[in-house]
């Protein structure tokens, strides 16, 4: 199980936990896993999310491991200059 941070308005998709616990060995299959089992995320997951693994933030590196030891967190997609 991986623990998964969620930052800022997406904790609130998640019945407010700051922190969440999910099965997945890269970002792909972490996505796919919250967007199951917390629907809320779902529509924030589509317009797009950026994941800090071990303190790297990505965006849509869809394969990149994950192990259970990573420390992970779930962010909004941010935009500006």
């Amino acid at each position: 199980m991986v623990k998964v941070a969620l930052w800022g308005t997406l904790r609130q998709h998640a019945d407010g936990q700051a922190e969440v616990e999910v099965q997945a060995a890269n970002f792909k299959q972490l996505l796919d896993e919250l967007a199951t089992r917390y629907p809320g995320l779902k529509p924030q997951i589509k317009r797009g999310v950026s994941v800090a693994i071990d303190g790297k933030v990505y965006r849509e590196a869809w394969f990149t491991p994950i192990s259970p030891d990573s420390q992970v967190v779930l962010m909004p997609y941010m935009v500006g200059g």
